[in-house]
């Protein structure tokens, strides 16, 4: 789940973390209001979840109050890769000495938390990876111990900081692993981290995303989701317990199970398609859960087959097929669908389909052969 800059700077705050002062905005009127009590030079950011708001003109400075007002008016009027923006962070400016980059992430092939850190901080880390990666310094955090004290002085010195500047950037790196292990984050960002020219540091911008499925142990970050930033699609899937994900073909897949599904794609990738999205139903398919998951795949324009991909375990076959059939008759799409039944009861469930008048598969290579072969007419 992504939060928004502001949010996140919030959660940053608790823990300590040097945030600069601040606060939100949806209007005009009150980013002066918090220009005025700032009372300096005031950074004003759109609060969108999407890349490259700076370049796009959705972060401004702002010397006045008025100015602020001025420049929170415009960006509020502004669509960020079609996204509007509602909200605006209205933060102090710093006088910035040197820029860095700190983040926390789950590294899977290491299998251990990871914190990065750079001395090329305030652009993107994947353009430092990319082109610099010598500029990015790890340390991987003992699953029971975490990240010592020792580990983030060493990316200090790792990054040319030296004697007091390094002891301070310490406890920050530690304390950014807190944050990221307390919250079931899956990114904890800092970029930039700046030193100011005063030697103090303060973190310029805060970026998380969390754990979806942690989220039941933490009903205070739920409440932190943006519906309104959201694809339509994803909000509905989510409202029916459904794992979804669009992606750029033509070809619906409904599949339960998302190992099934990552091999479904592959498959209608291996004989010339392309898959529409990844959706995973999860077990016992009922009727209702199967309308919910067509509509969904359906609400995709590009959207010219779906192939069903079902692997009955302990659901039974012939009551998916059921299921699918009642799904038809309330959704009524207008595209072909072809669907492949395997496991308990599947000479069932194939029979229903067929009565259905679907085309059927019993290879998940047959399926993905035919779906590819009736969209090529």
């Amino acid at each position: 789940m992504k939060i928004h800059e502001y949010q996140a700077r919030a959660i940053f705050a608790r823990f300590g973390l040097p945030v600069v002062e601040g606060d939100v905005a949806t209007t005009a009127q009150e980013a002066r209001a918090i220009a005025q009590r700032l009372g300096r030079a005031v950074v004003v950011k759109a609060q969108v979840h999407v890349g490259g708001r700076g370049k796009a003109g959705g972060i401004r400075l702002a010397h006045s109050p008025q100015e602020a007002e001025e420049v929170a008016g415009q960006i509020l009027r502004m669509e960020l890769k079609g996204i509007p923006v509602r909200r605006v962070l209205v933060a102090e400016a710093v006088e910035i000495g040197r820029e860095f980059y700190l983040g926390v992430v789950l590294d899977r092939s290491a299998r251990r938390v990871v914190v990065m850190a750079s001395a090329e901080g305030g652009i993107e880390i994947e353009a430092v990876a990319r082109e610099k990666p010598e500029a990015i310094v790890r340390a991987a955090a003992d699953p029971f111990l975490g990240l010592r004290e020792y580990q983030a002085r060493a990316l200090a010195f790792a990054m040319g900081l030296k004697d007091r500047q390094a002891l301070s950037f310490a406890p920050i790196a530690t304390t950014l692993y807190r944050v990221f292990v307390e919250n079931d984050a899956t990114l904890a960002e800092i970029n930039p981290l700046v030193l100011t020219k005063g030697g103090e540091w303060r973190a310029l911008d805060s970026k998380m995303l969390l754990d979806d499925s942690a989220l039941p142990r933490h009903p205070d970050l739920e409440s932190l989701r943006d519906p309104d930033t959201e694809d339509p699609a994803e909000v509905q899937a989510r409202a029916n317990d459904i794992s979804y994900v669009k992606l750029d073909g033509e070809i619906g897949c409904m599949v339960n199970g998302a190992g099934l599904a990552m091999s479904t794609m592959d498959t209608i990738k291996l004989y010339g398609g392309a898959p529409a999205n990844f959706l995973d139903i999860g077990g016992g398919a009922r009727a209702e859960k199967v309308a919910a998951a067509l509509r969904i795949i359906l609400s995709d324009p590009s959207v010219k087959a779906v192939l069903f991909n079902i692997f009955g375990g302990i659901t039974r076959c012939d009551e998916v097929a059921r299921g699918i059939v009642a799904a038809l008759e309330e959704v009524r799409p207008a595209v072909p669908m072809v669907a492949r039944l395997v496991g308990t009861n599947e000479e069932e469930g194939r029979r229903i389909l067929v009565q259905a008048r679907m085309l059927t598969a019993e290879s998940m290579a047959e399926a993905a052969r035919k779906v590819v072969e009736v969209i090529r007419g």
